[in-house]
């Protein structure tokens, strides 16, 4: 089997870059798939994340901007397609470009995938929204992450495949320090002001306690929140890291306050590391991923008082943290790069 991916990029830090590293690694290392990636723009510079030394690049750069950035980029990844001849072409590519690939790319035999990473909620043009749901109907399948993904889109050539889990430690967080711990951009999407304005309100009766951000982006606007609210000692912007898996098991729970997820990696990353998990019950991936009060807890979206309350209930519950840290380990077997692999690999053997 040969794949092509074609995306805008593999060295950010983001979920879809790091998911891309996973399952193309996988494919190229287990099932002895022929890979190539197409990234957009992208010096020669080193990956923040891991990928397979058998997987095949083509660094395409367009020029200008308007009609010329355009045309550049239909020559450029055609020249690919011709020469690679692939069996599978899967564009991974939020942005609406992505989603009308089909109508210009030399594809000859192979079949179309879109990936879609990001829930639809996140753009708030309506009649953007409707060309992004037209374009899915040009391929042979979209792929989602969530059930209620499916309701976003047109036509019926939908199915879901979560996201592979990037690590599954045999150890687990021993629950004994005083962190809870956040991963995830520093953007208005993820909610880090919903969590500040929660903790302000139980701050004093946590005595200890610290919450710390790990993520890339502008802290202005959160730090004078936190400086408003005289939070220093206890919420720290910490920057992007990629030791993830250790600092999550240097702590006791993860909260995810986003307004919106196009899945919430985070979530089972977490309790894989045996970590119980606070969110919002928001579009689109919480509830899919949460069992309410067995390995987390779902609070309505944007709801800062209640937000505040069950944080404060894992604080004061330690048993009942850790009841829910077992079944929290337990319940991301099914995300397993094996598991997710073979959907793939039925999804490819079906459309060919």
């Amino acid at each position: 089997m040969k794949l092509l991916y074609i995306t805008n990029g593999i060295n950010g830090i983001g979920g879809l870059e790091r998911v891309l590293s996973i399952k193309a690694s996988y494919f190229a290392e287990r099932f002895g798939y022929e890979v190539h990636i197409i990234t957009l723009n992208e010096s020669n510079t080193k990956s923040f994340y891991s990928f397979s030394e058998k997987i095949n690049f083509h660094r395409v750069f367009t020029n200008g901007g308007g009609i010329k950035y355009l045309t550049s980029y239909i020559r450029e990844i055609n020249k690919v397609t011709s020469t690679v001849k692939p069996d599978i072409i899967l564009v991974c590519d939020d942005g609406l470009k992505g989603l009308y690939v089909p109508l210009w790319i030399k594809k000859g035999k192979a079949v179309l995938i879109y990936e879609r990473h990001a829930s639809m909620r996140l753009n708030n043009s309506k009649f953007q929204s409707l060309l992004m749901k037209l374009g899915g109907l040009l391929y042979d399948k979209v792929v989602v992450l969530t059930q209620y993904n499916l309701s976003e889109w047109l036509g019926n050539n939908q199915i879901v495949i979560p996201n592979p889990i990037s690590f599954l430690p045999q150890e687990k967080a021993t629950l004994k320090e005083k962190r809870i711990i956040c991963v995830g951009s520093i953007s208005y999407n993820k909610g880090y002001d919903l969590l500040i304005e929660a903790w302000n309100r139980i701050a004093k009766d946590c005595s200890g306690w610290q919450i710390d951000i790990f993520g890339r982006g502008d802290t202005y606007r959160y730090q004078r929140m936190i400086d408003a609210y005289h939070l220093q000692d206890s919420i720290h912007f910490c920057g992007p890291t990629n030791q993830v898996q250790q600092e999550m098991l240097h702590s006791s729970f993860l909260v995810l306050p986003s307004r919106s997820e196009g899945f919430g990696m985070v979530l089972i990353e977490a309790m894989a590391c045996g970590l119980p998990c606070v969110a919002f019950d928001c579009p689109c991936g919480p509830r899919d991923i949460i069992q309410n009060g067995k390995n987390g807890i779902l609070v309505p979206p944007e709801n800062i008082e209640l937000l505040s309350k069950e944080i404060r209930k894992m604080i004061s519950s330690p048993e009942k943290l850790k009841e829910m840290s077992i079944f929290a380990k337990q319940s991301v077997a099914k995300y397993e790069i094996h598991t997710i692999a073979l959907l793939w690999e039925n999804l490819f053997i079906t459309l060919k």
